[in-house]
């Protein structure tokens, strides 16, 4: 235990990220299954990303870290039942991610109901990508906020973590289809409640 306790001392946003492509993902996997101490490479590399995700769905600093330590415990007890399916090892820990913030609103509120998206939808109009990738507004993630709750995790996936749709899919247990709708009735719904957007990128249509 204590050798497990020693990966989750550090703090988000402490220089724990490795850079892209340090090392090889599925290599580091292998390591962390025959050797728990190798996990730490895996806890330095997700966990910035991993609270970001946290923090997008909870607001509340030590509420996130908390939830994010959860999320790499779980991880770290079931890494031998961790296979390798085209998706980065990411796309796992957001999985567990989702269902501890889950698991948290159902303390708190009773069983969670999430949305269920059906049929096909063009993708998040492109306008609102660019506002959202270049400025970060704060206003726009306030609004994202509000947004249902599988509305707002697919566009945090999306915009705040530059996830794929096939992937986003894979998280949410939804089809590419249901994510792109979900997307879609996102971003209508800020353009309803933001009508300004499209006039911050001046002749930009």
């Amino acid at each position: 235990m204590g050798a497990s306790r020693s990966l989750f001392d550090g703090r988000p946003g402490g220089g724990l990220d490795l850079p892209d492509g340090s090392q090889d993902e599925r290599e580091l996997v292998e390591r962390a299954k025959r050797d728990p101490d190798a996990f730490g490479a895996l806890y330095d590399r997700y966990f910035p990303q991993i609270y970001r995700f946290a923090y997008s769905r909870l607001r509340e600093q030590s509420l996130a870290e908390d939830v994010t330590q959860e999320v790499f415990f779980k991880a770290l007890r079931n890494m031998g039942r961790y296979t390798y399916s085209g998706h980065p090892f990411s796309s796992w820990l957001y999985q567990i991610a989702l269902n501890a913030v889950a698991d948290h609103y159902r303390g708190q509120r009773g069983e969670v109901e999430l949305e269920e998206a059906t049929g096909l939808a063009s993708q998040a109009p492109e306008v609102v990508d660019e506002v959202i990738r270049r400025d970060r507004s704060h206003r726009v993630w306030t609004a994202i906020d509000q947004l249902p709750r599988q509305q707002r995790a697919a566009m945090v996936l999306k915009f705040g973590e530059d996830r794929k749709i096939d992937e986003i899919a894979q998280i949410l247990g939804k089809s590419s289809g249901a994510v792109k709708l979900l997307l879609h009735r996102g971003v209508e719904r800020l353009r309803r409640e933001l009508p300004q957007l499209e006039a911050e990128l001046g002749t930009k249509s």
